[in-house]
């Protein structure tokens, strides 16, 4: 699966899963009820959609121009890491709003979703590479045969 399609069905399964996640974590951390914390996740989830797509669309736009395009352990954790470290910028002064917190309180929240989310996008990337396979700009291109190859093979 490639394309649009490919980060369609990637971003909704990601950020659904991850809403449940986050829930249940700030429910935990904040001893605010799932009432309080759900419609918050909604919030981050529909964040982190938006940003889901542009960074993976971003990601990829400078993967394809790598001269290995291979997924490696360290380029997923990167790719994870940085996900997480940039959509922070974005949920600290929410999370801090939504619960009537400071901000430093957010981020001590926020921190304990770092812990956990990139975690949780490293194990998901891997699985869902797995199952539909990694996308173009993962593959190494094809070699094209040289002209004698070209010449004999259409004989």
């Amino acid at each position: 699966m490639q394309g649009i399609k490919r980060k369609i069905v990637y971003v909704t399964a990601f950020e659904i899963i991850g809403m449940a996640i986050s829930t249940a974590w700030l429910t935990l951390l904040s001893g605010e009820s799932p009432t309080s914390t759900g419609p918050l996740a909604l919030m981050i989830t529909t964040i982190a959609v938006i940003w889901n797509l542009l960074y993976n669309t971003a990601f990829e736009y400078w993967e394809i121009r790598q001269v290995s395009r291979t997924r490696t352990v360290w380029r997923r954790i990167l790719h994870a890491i940085g996900f997480q470290i940039t959509l922070v910028i974005y949920l600290i002064p929410l999370i801090a709003w939504w619960l009537d917190i400071s901000l430093w309180q957010a981020f001590v929240l926020d921190f304990a979703l770092m812990l956990i989310i990139p975690c949780y996008s490293f194990i998901f990337n891997y699985f869902f590479d797995g199952l539909f396979g990694v996308p173009l700009s993962a593959q190494q291109p094809k070699e094209e045969p040289s002209n004698v190859q070209a010449a004999s093979l259409s004989n």
